[in-house]
């Protein structure tokens, strides 16, 4: 019950808000800017207001120093951009321990945005309010949070977002902790070498991408534990469920799919995509638009003549092995390798867009390779939710939970 005190907490704070626009900071600092600064007391003031379950004058809540930091990355082709980041610092911890212990860090990816309002470094720079998970990881469990922005958003909203593409995805992760923990050195900030990846739904994906080009590419980022949440690791597997289906719930997703791939294997929309959806793909998916006003330009129907997907890719991706989408999707996908690192896969049984079975279809592949510390982790039996979860609902309730599962990890080995 704490735990799910704490994490409906957390998704009353999201959608309350807590902002002090009014006095935004923006204050320059060395290799980035300063967006976001509320204490503990502000923060805790607006949850006590809105009366949220397991929150009491005696509860702990930190407050926020959060910024915004641009740095440079790897696009799908090789090209470098200049990109952002998001990095929250809480404020409130004794300055005795943080002196001596140092902040232990954790590497969120984010799940699926479409307009460039709702980047996290963009929403903090506008509104000086905290946002996203770090509302969780920050200011109820301690923990300096770091969210890219990924290509595509933020400072490269000018750039395509590879959407679920794992080689610009990892890369943007990666340099973003760099570049995170160059920033801090250079401003004071006193962070540990504790380290954990983890992400919720393309997020989920992102993080465990991210672990596996750490690995398999020997970089000297030490990972403490992996949490993916929710991800469609196995891309191929995932294409054909949808692929197979008369309808799209949400057709923005999977146009997006066609729009990046196309973009990163030099293909026509057209060969993917019927008209007149096809020539609209460039301005759906510039940044400037809503998941929902996407959805209201696209057929609901997969394929055929007056479906989303052309006939001819549908059938030659089911029926061709070396189908150039079909291809694209097992170079992408993340299920099949051995990782070293401790790995917890956290799902919700109730999943109606990533199924459940996703995570355990993976861990079956990555233990079959040689992984020995995968495991499934249910957020329904460990919470001892009454009934199954879906994925958006689920999101905070898993955040909640992996944010628990870092902190036990960081007791263990940091000692607070």
């Amino acid at each position: 019950m704490k735990i799910q005190n704490i994490v409906w907490s957390a998704l009353a704070l999201l959608l309350i808000g807590c902002s002090d626009i009014d006095n935004p900071p923006s204050t320059k600092m060395d290799g980035g800017e300063l967006v976001v600064d509320l204490d503990g007391k502000f923060i805790k003031k607006s949850l006590l207001d809105n009366h949220v379950a397991g929150i009491t004058s005696q509860s702990v809540v930190y407050g926020q120093k959060a910024y915004k930091i641009p740095y440079v990355t790897t696009d799908e082709q090789g090209n470098e951009v200049n990109v952002s980041g998001y990095m929250v610092v809480p404020k409130g911890l004794p300055k005795e321990l943080i002196d001596i212990k140092g902040f232990s860090v954790v590497s969120d990816d984010h799940g699926t945005i479409f307009h460039n309002n709702e980047t996290l470094s963009v929403i903090a720079s506008t509104t000086n309010s905290p946002s996203g998970a770090s509302i969780i990881l920050t200011s109820l469990a301690g923990f300096v949070t770091l969210e890219p922005d990924y290509i595509g958003f933020g400072d490269s909203v000018g750039h395509y977002h590879p959407f679920i593409q794992k080689k610009s995805l990892a890369n943007s992760t990666v340099d973003f902790i760099t570049a995170a923990r160059e920033f801090a050195l250079k401003n004071g900030i006193h962070l540990n070498s504790q380290l954990f990846l983890t992400g919720y739904s393309e997020g989920g994906y992102a993080a465990l991408a991210t672990l596996q080009k750490i690995e398999q590419e020997a970089i000297d980022m030490p990972i403490a534990l992996a949490a993916p949440m929710a991800g469609p690791y196995d891309l191929n597997l995932t294409a054909f469920g949808v692929l197979s289906k008369p309808t799209l719930s949400e057709p923005s997703f999977m146009a997006d799919v066609a729009y990046a791939y196309a973009k990163s294997y030099d293909r026509e929309y057209s060969d993917i995509v019927n008209e007149p959806y096809a020539s609209k793909l460039p301005s759906l998916f510039d940044g400037s638009k809503y998941m929902e006003e996407i959805d209201a330009w696209l057929t609901t129907k997969t394929t055929g003549d007056d479906g989303l997907f052309t006939t001819s890719l549908v059938y030659d991706f089911v029926n061709n092995p070396d189908n150039w989408f079909r291809k694209a999707m097992v170079e992408n996908s993340v299920h099949a390798w051995a990782p070293k690192t401790p790995l917890k896969l956290i799902h919700c049984k109730g999943d109606d867009v990533i199924p459940f079975g996703m995570s355990e279809w993976t861990k079956g592949n990555l233990d079959a390779r040689g992984a020995t510390s995968v495991e499934v982790m249910a957020v329904e039996d460990i919470l001892g939710l009454p009934v199954k979860v879906g994925h958006s609902a689920c999101g905070v309730l898993a955040y909640g939970l992996v944010a628990k599962v870092f902190a036990n990890a960081r007791a263990m080995s940091i000692g607070y």
